[in-house]
């Protein structure tokens, strides 16, 4: 991959992926979102990886969609189509069958916290801020709404769209947007220890339940409930699963292949 707004980066099993644009708060022009659907597809054929960090340079998380291109002199069905990236985006993060952790380094807000609603789990520093601002420039946060209502509670998501307001990391972490938030000098700590600790679970049993999450969420109670027993059967049929029964009654870690 050729990389110019992003970094890549794999440890052992965790790809970190971060948007390098500090001095444009890394906005997420049209460039960035192709770059992270590349990063992300990269992630997802690596074998090796087996959770994937999301995070930004600098202070900030990301600061939403670059508003230049609402300035942009271009076609408008270009712009839909430019746009049609990120809505792209969001569905390829239901869709990598490995689990994503918002590393949130700083504020993230519009489409930075559709971002961190999108990723799997979450950690923040204490001093970040979330919102949604873009009521107050006459924009209305269409792109991100479908996730930030799988995450938020009605009422909560509705305030901070229809306000533009910033809540703080502990506001956040009461409505369920992130997990916790830590100090600034345990953030990597924090991070480094949920990542490790999601890299020793079985890559199958990860892959399929993500898969069922994603997809069960919007059927029915009862096609869900017939979904998810298939998919239990099928999750019965991996070495893993069998590995990881024996593990338990021999007393001792599992040694997971993936198979």
């Amino acid at each position: 991959m050729e990389l110019k707004h992003l970094l890549y980066a794999r440890r052992d099993a965790v790809a970190t992926v971060t948007i390098n644009r500090p001095d444009a708060r890394n906005a997420l022009s049209h460039d960035v979102v192709v770059e992270l659907r590349a990063a992300l597809q990269e992630a997802k054929r690596d074998a090796a990886v087996r959770v994937i960090v999301l995070t930004g340079a600098g202070p900030l998380f990301c600061a939403g969609a670059d508003l230049n291109s609402f300035r942009s002199e271009q076609p408008e069905l270009d712009r839909y189509f430019q746009r049609r990236q990120l809505a792209d985006l969001f569905v390829d993060m239901t869709e990598l069958g490995k689990p994503t952790v918002a590393r949130v380094n700083g504020h993230a807000l519009a489409g930075g916290f559709g971002l961190v609603a999108a990723c799997d789990l979450a950690i923040a520093v204490s001093e970040a801020q979330f919102g949604m601002p873009e009521v107050n420039v006459g924009v209305f946060p269409m792109m991100i709404m479908a996730i930030v209502f799988r995450n938020l509670p009605r009422k909560a998501a509705m305030e901070l769209m229809l306000t533009g307001k910033r809540i703080d990391a502990a506001e956040a972490a009461r409505l369920g947007l992130i997990n916790r938030h830590v100090a600034g000098d345990r953030l990597d700590a924090e991070v480094d220890a949920l990542a490790a600790e999601l890299a020793r679970k079985s890559p199958i049993g990860m892959k399929l339940g993500l898969e069922a999450f994603y997809k069960m969420q919007d059927m029915s109670f009862p096609s869900a409930i017939a979904y998810l027993q298939d998919q239990l059967a099928l999750l019965s049929l991996s070495d893993d699963l069998k590995e990881g029964v024996t593990a338990f009654f021999e007393k001792r870690e599992p040694r997971f292949t993936g198979r």
